[in-house]
Order: C-alpha cells, then sequence, then structure tokens
C-alpha cells in the first residue's frame, strides 16, 4: 500500500519528465549559456582573447545609434505586420465563415503560401518587387500610378517586407478565426436576431467576445515571431539599404563571429523585451478575453 501510494505521489512526475527534459536541454539552457556569453567578450574566431567584461557589452549596446535603429525597424516591423494580418484575415474568415465548395477553395488557396518556404516566398517577391522589370510596377503603370522603387528605397523597403510577411501568414491565421468562427453556437444569434440586433452590434457584442481567446492567442504568437524575423530581411534586402530593414536578429547575426558576447547581450535584451510585450498583454488584454 506504501509502495503505490508513493508511486501515485511519482507518477505525475514520471510522466512530464520527458517533456521537462527537453524543456531543459533545449530552452531552458541555451538561454542560461546565452546569458553566461553575454558576460564575456568572446571571440570565436580567436578564443584566446576572450575574457570577462561584465554588463559592458550591455553598457556598449545601450550607447550604439545602430542598436536603436534595429529596435525601431523591428517595432515598425512587428507593428505592421501584426496590425494588417489580424485585420485582414478577421475580414477573410467573415468572408468564409460559410460553408461551400467555393469557400473551400479559397481557404486552401489562401493557407498555401504559409506551406511554402519563406525563401522561396521571397525570392518570388524579389522578382515582383524588381523596379524596371517587376509585375508589381508593371501593373501600376497599366492602372496610371507612378512606380515604387520597393526593396530599393529606404522609404518604402520595410513596408515592402511587411507586404511579403502580411501575404504569408494571412492564410494561416485566417483559417483558425474561420474554425473559431464555426465553434459559436448558432442559437446565440438566433437569440440576437429575435432582439432585432444589428449587424454591427452583433458582431461587436457577440461575435467578437466569442473568438477573443483566438485573437489573443493570434497577437501573442505573431508579435513573438515577428519580433524575431530574420530570413525575410536576410533574403530580400540583407539589412539595406542604408540599415532601414535592419531588425534585431539581423543585427545579432552581423556579430556571429567577432564579437559572440556582445550579438549574446543584445539576444538578452531582445528576449527582455518579448518577455515585457507578452506581460503588458497579459495585464492589459487577458481579462477582456472571454473563455466559454
Amino acid at each position: 500500500m506504501d509502495k503505490k501510494r508513493i508511486w501515485e505521489g511519482f507518477r505525475p512526475y514520471v510522466l512530464i519528465a520527458p517533456a521537462m527534459a527537453g524543456i531543459g536541454l533545449f530552452v531552458m539552457y541555451p538561454v542560461g549559456y546565452l546569458i553566461y556569453l553575454s558576460l564575456f567578450k568572446y571571440n570565436l574566431l580567436n578564443k584566446d582573447k576572450s575574457r570577462f567584461v561584465g554588463l559592458d557589452n550591455f553598457t556598449q549596446i545601450l550607447g550604439r545609434g545602430d542598436f536603436y535603429k534595429a529596435l525601431w525597424n523591428t517595432t515598425v516591423y512587428t507593428a505592421g505586420v501584426v496590425v494588417l494580418t489580424m485585420l485582414l484575415s478577421l475580414l477573410f474568415a467573415v468572408w468564409l465563415n460559410k460553408k461551400g465548395r467555393f469557400n473551400s477553395i479559397v481557404q486552401a488557396g489562401i493557407f498555401t503560401p504559409h506551406v511554402v518556404s519563406i525563401v522561396s516566398i521571397s525570392l518570388v517577391w524579389l522578382w515582383l518587387m524588381e523596379p524596371n522589370q517587376g509585375l508589381l510596377n508593371y501593373v501600376l503603370k497599366l492602372v496610371g500610378l507612378p512606380p515604387s522603387d520597393w526593396l530599393q528605397s529606404s522609404k518604402t523597403a520595410l513596408m515592402s517586407i511587411i507586404i511579403v510577411s502580411v501575404w504569408q501568414a494571412i492564410g494561416y491565421y485566417t483559417l483558425i478565426i474561420v474554425a473559431a468562427l464555426q465553434s459559436i453556437s448558432p442559437s446565440i444569434y438566433e437569440a440576437a436576431a429575435l432582439d432585432n440586433a444589428s449587424k454591427f452590434k452583433v458582431f461587436y457584442k457577440i461575435t467578437l467576445p466569442m473568438i477573443s481567446p483566438q485573437l489573443f492567442f493570434i497577437l501573442i504568437i505573431m508579435t513573438i515571431g515577428s519580433f524575431k524575423v530574420f530570413d525575410t530581411v536576410q533574403v530580400m534586402t540583407g539589412g539595406g539599404p542604408n540599415n532601414a530593414t535592419t531588425t534585431l536578429v539581423y543585427y545579432i547575426y552581423g556579430f556571429r563571429t567577432t564579437n559572440i558576447g556582445y550579438a549574446s547581450a543584445t539576444g538578452v535584451l531582445l528576449m527582455a523585451v518579448i518577455g515585457l510585450l507578452t506581460f503588458v498583454y497579459f495585464r492589459l488584454l487577458a481579462k477582456k478575453v472571454h473563455y466559454q
């Protein structure tokens, strides 16, 4: 009997042990080692010159203008991608909410970019946005609008990256919202119809609160993912022109060999920014999320 009680007490820990081992090995250890490296001046090409510098890396980061430029670019990119993707995904989801063959085809079509490699997508958009021979400028000329420099200008490069990211992500989040909409009980809408509620009031008072858990999930996931954007920038602009598209992760990538300690310290700050944003989201919005 005693052995059975002991086993009952230990069984939950045994069951979660594999998952916790994976988290410890692939999450906690890398984070701890990142913080450790941030306290050193560490040159990957010449490890003999590595030395402990304490918080000097953080002091150096906070005194450099290029870091704030990368932080600003990342913030603008994140705000643009999150807002545009959520709004467009919600509009598409409301449009595709009704079941039908046409809607199923459209859903499959808009989801396709999400399963395609972002490198392939970036290469295709590089051709579309080419100033002289690109399809986008050709279409603009056909409708009488002036062509754009797209990725070649520091004024439009970041917005061009945002367009590509939104186009690639919109299908995935649309399907999440469609699934949320279809899970709402029809009886709720029937009750609203009996009260002669307007469509806008039904959407604002019923639909949005009922799908708020999914919207909150999308907000958190997209914010974290957008702050870590790298591959689109690497393929399409390389951080240019004039550092107009240099994001924090690409900024870290630039110090991957010359100063691992500085790059690690920047990574710690990036982790702190993401953690702070997530905390703010939960403090401000978690109570407004309606869980059925």
